[in-house]
């Protein structure tokens, strides 16, 4: 459903919420630029507890942001941005069309993240058709309860070619059909196996059962 809705190859829901998925948007940015480009921008109209989960990862990573109206992207410095994210609707309640300029950003090579609201995205053109090479939000519109306070149902969608940088990815030995040893990849919704600071994704709660919540709403 997630990839459907975002135009994009490739979805996982190994994330805790629409603010903690901004920010490994931002951490996937960083490493595909393999930690060349330590500037990331952010449109100001993000959610504000987006922005502040985000600040607090590019603190420790010593990533620096620039926070902006979309429209004062300074782009006589690009080359020293590793991405640029922007919220559709955003904060002030504005949907907007960023094709055009996510086709400059990509010759500048910078990765362009999208935070979509997943049920305007029926009737909004899809961040992928947009250009957009990472989708992230919240599925709690579709159908999942606040339930106390947690669980949140936060979703991540990328293109084909950013898959081995996702958050909560496990490579594995197996053999393959000549019974050769083969490596395999697999996107999973919960790390049991959590190691802390070398993890791949978020310590958060199972994911099937929002999984399941979505599909009988939906």
């Amino acid at each position: 459903m997630i990839t459907e809705l975002t135009g994009l190859d490739v979805s996982n829901a190994s994330l805790l919420d629409e603010a903690s998925a901004a920010s490994e948007a931002m951490f996937m940015a960083y490493n595909v630029h393999n930690g060349m480009r330590n500037k990331f921008f952010l449109s100001k109209h993000i959610f504000p507890q987006n922005i502040e989960v985000v600040k607090t990862k590019a603190n420790g990573l010593g990533i620096e942001l620039v926070i902006d109206e979309p429209a004062n992207f300074p782009w006589a410095k690009a080359e020293e941005f590793c991405g640029y994210m922007v919220q559709n609707p955003d904060n002030l309640g504005n949907v907007t069309d960023i094709t055009e300029v996510a086709a400059q950003l990509k010759e500048k090579k910078i990765v362009v993240t999208v935070i979509a609201d997943i049920l305007s995205l029926t009737i909004v053109k899809p961040p992928g058709e947009m250009g957009a090479d990472i989708a992230i939000g919240s599925a709690q519109r579709f159908g999942v309860p606040m339930g106390f306070g947690g669980p949140h149902a936060g979703y991540m969608a990328v293109k084909d070619d950013f898959k081995r940088k996702m958050p909560g990815r496990l490579i594995g030995v197996s053999k393959d059909v000549h019974g050769d040893k083969a490596l395999r990849m697999a996107l999973q919704t919960r790390e049991q196996h959590i190691r802390r600071d070398k993890a791949t994704s978020n310590i958060c709660t199972a994911q099937a059962l929002l999984a399941n919540i979505s599909a009988f709403y939906g």
